[in-house]
């Protein structure tokens, strides 16, 4: 009888353990900047559809309340930005937020394979090719309804260049870096920042050997410089599953992982998901 009690107990808890995970999921950090993220509450009532820039955005139930999770592009001007709801009903709704200036610092390197600079035309072409996969891939929409953004690091090391630096490739200016590289071993081991959906896997001119994974509402990331690719597309993964193994591949100048992260197809601070 006090066996049956206790398995009886140890059963609703898990259950209460489970259901809170359900009901509570992890957000990422606020930072309403360029390149950061903005929570808007929503109200009780869950709207038919939440768009910046025409793009669907996430939304996450906290408490009794939801909230629209809203990725911010780098080059967006400080200014104040729109948010439009559709309700259940089909009324409209503008809500409105302001973003805060931030300072990005800079980053010069220098790089041996010139065409890693200055591309030749038959390099263009290849690369053209691979950024309309990639588009794609960040355009992708998945209707969770928890996203899982509770993000662990992918792989151990030091962060070499931070999300957001003005890079110039042999004095030469080149758009903001839009992810976040960890300079890790050669060979070892690259995790699943969260659980998901592989959507791309391929080896791009600049990028290297890349995963992509779904995480789920828009929310994507894509780890680059792979030295080897252990997913396939569609593949489910979980967080801290092996998916490949750090490499240079593409334009690196050492091993390292670029991990850039997207949010309704804006590439957002990495850092605000953990």
């Amino acid at each position: 009888m006090c066996r049956l009690i206790l398995n009886l107990v140890t059963a609703i808890t898990l259950t209460m353990v489970f259901c809170s995970t359900l009901t509570a999921a992890p957000i990422p950090r606020m930072e309403a900047v360029p390149g950061g993220v903005v929570h808007i509450p929503l109200g009780p009532e869950k709207p038919k559809r939440v768009e910046y820039h025409h793009r669907p955005v996430m939304l996450i139930k906290k408490g009794p309340n939801w909230t629209a999770i809203v990725g911010i592009a780098l080059a967006t001007p400080v200014k104040t930005q729109n948010l439009m709801v559709t309700a259940v009903n089909g009324e409209q709704t503008t809500l409105q937020f302001d973003l805060h200036d931030k300072s990005y610092k800079s980053q010069h390197i220098t790089l041996k394979n010139k065409r890693q600079v200055n591309p030749t035309s038959l390099d263009l072409k290849r690369i053209r090719r691979e950024k309309k996969q990639m588009i794609k891939a960040f355009q992708h929409w998945s209707p969770n309804i928890n996203p899982d953004s509770a993000f662990i690091l992918p792989a151990k090391g030091p962060f070499s260049s931070p999300f957001g630096l003005r890079r110039f490739f042999n004095g030469e200016p080149r758009k903001p870096h839009s992810g976040l590289d960890i300079a890790a071993d050669e060979g070892s081991p690259l995790k699943a920042p969260a659980s998901g959906r592989i959507l791309l896997t391929g080896h791009f001119f600049f990028n290297g050997n890349t995963v992509m994974i779904d995480h789920g509402q828009g929310l994507i990331s894509m780890l680059c410089h792979l030295q080897q690719i252990d997913v396939e597309p569609g593949q489910m993964v979980h967080q801290g599953e092996r998916i490949g193994r750090v490499g240079h591949t593409g334009r690196a100048t050492g091993p390292h992982v670029h991990w850039s992260v997207s949010l309704n197809n804006n590439r957002i601070d990495p850092t605000l998901f953990f």
